[in-house]
């Protein structure tokens, strides 16, 4: 009896444990970015001493310095806000998007605002690489905030 019920345990941890992965792949293969559009923290802070980058904070979280904020972009209107921000930046532009509420395979907020600077066919468009949140992946390291 005891080994039946170690098997029926085992088995639904294995098939939880599988459909737990398929999920996260599912997100992972949902992502609008590429691995190259991904840009790392220490990248944007050297590319913003060498040039006028466009950086837009589509969360709720604290502003990194230069940034436009727009608000959390899962909501229509501030996705429409930030659409209408993009509209007449030129398609050269470097424009990175951030948001850092949570982790990144979680975020209700970039996946959406990502997808409008693709629709929007910006030639250099980036995403924040902040794998935890804002808080562990920027501001912790000392990088640049905005100024109170």
């Amino acid at each position: 009896m005891k080994f039946k019920s170690l098997l029926l345990t085992t088995l639904i941890v294995i098939t939880g444990l599988g459909a737990y992965s398929q999920q996260q792949s599912a997100v992972l293969k949902s992502n609008p970015w590429l691995a190259s559009e991904l840009l790392q923290p220490l990248a944007l802070v050297t590319k913003m001493k060498s040039e006028k980058v466009l950086i837009y904070n589509i969360g709720v979280e604290d502003d990194i310095q230069g940034t436009v904020h727009i608000g959390a972009a899962s909501e229509p209107e501030k996705l429409q806000l930030f659409k209408n921000a993009i509209k007449s930046a030129s398609k050269d532009k470097m424009v990175v998007i951030y948001c850092g509420c949570c982790p990144m395979n979680k975020c209700p907020n970039i996946r959406p605002a990502f997808q409008a600077l693709k629709a929007a066919k910006f030639k250099k468009a980036y995403l924040l690489n902040l794998p935890t949140n804002l808080k562990t992946d920027w501001i912790s390291k000392g990088l640049p905030l905005a100024k109170s």
